[in-house]
C-alpha cells in the first residue's frame, strides 16, 4: 500500500502512516501494529507468530501460534476457547463453562459443581456436587449411581438396584419383587 509518512525512532521502531490512514509499527524484535485507519481496529503480530486483534465492539481475539489456538474475549466478558483439534471451550461471566469437545460431546460445568455431559447418542449424564450421578439413555432407561447404590429405571417400570454388597434387587411393574444376595442366588422372589 501507498506509504504517506515513515518515521524511524532512534529505538529502532519504524512507524508508516499509510494513505489510507492505517498505522503501521514494527518493532525491533519483529513484532508489528496495524492500527486501523478510524483507530478502532488494532492487530499486532508478535514475533512469535501470534496475532492479537481488537475489534471496534472491543472484543479481543488472540490466536496462540504455537498451540494453534484461538481465545476470543467478547465486550460482556463471554470468553471462547478454540483448539485445534475441533474442541471449544466457552467461559461465561457467571463462572459455568461449557465443553464441546470433537465428538460433538458437551460437558456443562456449573458454579455449584454440578456437571452435565451430553454425548452425541442422546444420552446425558449429570452428576451432582456429592458424586451422585443420574443417566439418562436415549432408549427411555436411566441409572442412579450412589455411593450406596446402582439403580437402572426401565421404561416399562421395571427398577433393578444392586447394593455395594453385591445384594440385587429387582422390582416389576405387576409388583412382583427378587432379591439375589451377592453371588446371584435368589433370597426373596414375590411371584404374584
Amino acid at each position: 500500500e501507498d506509504i504517506q509518512r515513515e518515521t524511524a525512532y532512534p529505538d529502532g521502531k519504524v512507524e508508516k502512516i499509510l494513505k489510507n490512514g492505517c498505522h503501521l509499527i514494527y518493532f525491533p524484535n519483529g513484532t508489528w501494529k496495524k492500527v486501523s485507519s478510524d483507530g478502532k481496529t488494532i492487530t499486532i503480530t508478535f514475533f512469535n507468530g501470534d496475532v492479537k486483534q481488537v475489534m471496534p465492539d472491543q472484543t479481543v481475539i488472540y490466536y496462540y501460534a504455537d498451540a494453534k489456538t484461538t481465545h476470543t474475549t467478547y465486550s460482556d466478558g463471554l470468553e471462547v476457547l478454540q483448539f485445534s483439534n475441533g474442541q471449544i471451550e466457552k467461559h461465561y461471566p457467571d463462572g459455568r463453562k461449557e465443553i464441546t469437545f470433537p465428538d460433538q460431546t458437551i460437558k456443562n460445568l456449573f458454579t455449584d459443581g454440578q456437571e452435565e455431559s451430553i454425548f452425541p447418542d442422546g444420552t446425558i449424564v449429570r452428576v451432582q456436587r456429592d458424586g451422585s450421578k443420574t443417566i439418562e439413555f436415549s432408549n427411555g432407561q436411566r441409572e442412579l449411581h450412589t455411593a450406596q447404590f446402582k439403580r437402572r429405571e426401565y421404561p416399562d417400570g421395571t427398577v433393578k438396584t444392586v447394593y455395594m454388597n453385591g445384594q440385587q434387587e429387582t422390582k416389576y411393574v405387576s409388583g412382583r419383587v427378587r432379591v439375589k444376595d451377592k453371588d446371584g442366588n435368589i433370597i426373596m422372589d414375590t411371584k404374584l
